[in-house]
C-alpha cells in the first residue's frame, strides 16, 4: 500500500481541469500521478460525464458528447505518461512535506498537489425525495432519461441555468412533454439555450415555481407538488420523472482546516493565480471557480496549475524528470481507441463466448446457458456507464469462460429494459437458471462485482 517514491505531482480529481493539468505536467516530464475519483463527489471525468452535446468547446464545430470529450482528454494525458487511478482520495495531509495523499488502495507522498475535485450536484431534500430517488427523481437526465418508465410520459426539470435548459431539451427525445420549473421570472441560461427551450413546443416553462414535494403510487413517482414563489399557492403537476439541475457544492471536505476556503466552501486562490494558501498546492476548475464554471475555463486553470507547479518544483530543486520512451506515445494512443461493437445475430452468436451484445444473445443465453449470466444495461451518452466499462472489462476477463456477459443498450432495446424493470443506468443484473438473482445499480468497486460472481459460481469453478 505504501509507496516510498516521492512523486513530483499528484493530481486529485479529473475532468477538464485535472486532465489538462495532467497533459501539461506529463509533457513537462513530471510523470504526474492522478487520482481520478470514483464515487465521492461525482464521477471520474467530472460533470461533463453527465452532459450530452458539448457545443462550445473550441475545436469541435460539430459538437462532442461530454463523456467522449473526457475520454479523449484522459487518453491524451495517459499518452504522455500520466498514471491514473480510478480511486477516491480519503485523506490528505498538507501540514508536512512531502505531502501525504491516501486512498483505500494506496498511500503516496508528493512534493506538489493540484486539486481538481470539482463540485457535486445539489439535491432539494424534499420530504419524499429518498422514497422516490431512482424511482422517478434523478440528478442526471443523460444517465436516466432513456429509462423505459420515462418514455412517452410527462417529465419535469428543476432549474433555470444552462444545465436545466440542456436537460429539458434532451428529455424531449423521450418524454411526451417536459415542464421546466424556474423559481424566478427569468432563466440564468445563455441566450442560445433559452431560445431552444422557449421555441420547443414540447417544453413548458413554469415561472416563479418551485417543487415542495413529490407523490406517487406503487413506489414510482407520478407527480410534483409545486408552489408559486409569489403567492405561495400550491398545485399538483403530473409528471412521471423529475430531474434536478439546481447547482453544485464544491468538493472540499478533505481540505477544511488545511486550506483557506470561502464561506460556501470554494478554495480561495491568490489574485490572478491558482495558487492556494499552502505553497506547492494549486486548485483548478470548479473547486475554485464559482463564477464561470465552464469546461474551457476549467481546462485553462488546469494549464495554469501545471505550469505553476512545474515552476515551483524547479525553483525548489525538487524535480525528478521522467523522459518518454521512444514509440511509447503511439502505443498508448492505440490502446485508447474506442472499438465499435455490434449486437449478436443468428449468424454471429456463439454460446461458448463470454462476451455478448444485444437482446438476441440475452434471450438465447437466458433459455439455453447453464452459466451465470451478467447483464449490463447502458444508455447513450451515459457518463457512469463509461466509468463502469473498464471496471467490468477487468472483471469479465477474470471469469472468461465461466460466465456470460451481455451489454444491453436501453435506448436501442427499450422493451428488454422494461421487462427487466430497469429504472436507470448503469444497472447490472445476474441471472442463473432463468432466475434473477440480484441487481446492482450505479458504479461499484471491482471487489463488489467479484464477490457477487463468486457467491453464485459453483464451488468447483
Amino acid at each position: 500500500m505504501s509507496n516510498p517514491t516521492i512523486e513530483n505531482l499528484v493530481i486529485i480529481g479529473s475532468g477538464p481541469a485535472g486532465y489538462t493539468a495532467a497533459i501539461y505536467a506529463a509533457r513537462a516530464n513530471l510523470k504526474p500521478l492522478m487520482f481520478e475519483g470514483f464515487q465521492a463527489g461525482g464521477l471520474p471525468g467530472g460533470q461533463l460525464m453527465t452532459t450530452t452535446e458539448v457545443e462550445n468547446f473550441p475545436g469541435f464545430p460539430e459538437g462532442i458528447t461530454g463523456p467522449k470529450l473526457m475520454e479523449r482528454m484522459k487518453g491524451q494525458a495517459e499518452r504522455w505518461g500520466t498514471e491514473c487511478y480510478t480511486e477516491d482520495v480519503t485523506f490528505v495531509d498538507l501540514s508536512q512535506r512531502p505531502f501525504i495523499v491516501r486512498s483505500e488502495e494506496r498511500e503516496v507522498k508528493a512534493h506538489s498537489i493540484i486539486i481538481a475535485t470539482g463540485a457535486t450536484a445539489k439535491r432539494l431534500r424534499l420530504p419524499s425525495e429518498e422514497q422516490y430517488w431512482s424511482n422517478g427523481i434523478s440528478a442526471c437526465a443523460i444517465c436516466d432519461g432513456a429509462t423505459p418508465m420515462f418514455i412517452g410520459e410527462e417529465l419535469a426539470v428543476v432549474g433555470g441555468g444552462d444545465s436545466a435548459a440542456e436537460e429539458a431539451v434532451y428529455l424531449t427525445k423521450y418524454g411526451s412533454h417536459v415542464h421546466l420549473l424556474v423559481r424566478s421570472e427569468q432563466m440564468r441560461a445563455s441566450k442560445t439555450m433559452q431560445d431552444r427551450v422557449l421555441n420547443n413546443p414540447k417544453i413548458t416553462v413554469h415561472w416563479n415555481s418551485e417543487p415542495v414535494d413529490v407523490f406517487g403510487e406503487n413506489n414510482w413517482m407520478t407527480g410534483v407538488k409545486v408552489r408559486d414563489t409569489r403567492s405561495g399557492e400550491e398545485r399538483d403537476l403530473e409528471a412521471k420523472g423529475m430531474f434536478y439541475a439546481i447547482g453544485h457544492t464544491p468538493n472540499t471536505s478533505l481540505f477544511k482546516g488545511q486550506l483557506e476556503l470561502d464561506s460556501v466552501g470554494y478554495i480561495i486562490t491568490k489574485p490572478d493565480s491558482v495558487a492556494t494558501s499552502v505553497e506547492g498546492v494549486y486548485a483548478a476548475g470548479d473547486v475554485q471557480d464559482h463564477e464561470y464554471r465552464q469546461a474551457i475555463t476549467a481546462a485553462g486553470t488546469g494549464c495554469m496549475a501545471a505550469l505553476l507547479a512545474e515552476r515551483w518544483l524547479s525553483g525548489s530543486n525538487l524535480i525528478q524528470e521522467y523522459h518518454q520512451k521512444s514509440g511509447s506515445e503511439q502505443a498508448v494512443t492505440q490502446t485508447t481507441e474506442t472499438k465499435t461493437a455490434t449486437p449478436d445475430t443468428v449468424t454471429t452468436f456463439n454460446i461458448q463466448s463470454t462476451r455478448h451484445i444485444g437482446g438476441y444473445a440475452l434471450r438465447k443465453l437466458f433459455h439455453e446457458s447453464d452459466r451465470l449470466i451478467m447483464v449490463k444495461y447502458v444508455a447513450p451518452g451515459c457518463g457512469p456507464c463509461h466509468t463502469l466499462k473498464p471496471i467490468l472489462d477487468k472483471i469479465v476477463d477474470e471469469y472468461d469462460g465461466k460466465i456470460h456477459f451481455i451489454e444491453i443498450d436501453i435506448d436501442a432495446e427499450p422493451d428488454i429494459a422494461a421487462n427487466a424493470q430497469v429504472t436507470g443506468t448503469p444497472t447490472v443484473q445476474f441471472f442463473k437458471d432463468r432466475e434473477l438473482l440480484t441487481q446492482m445499480k450505479g458504479i461499484k468497486q471491482k471487489s463488489e462485482f467479484r464477490k457477487a460472481i463468486e457467491s453464485y459460481l459453483p464451488a468447483t469453478v
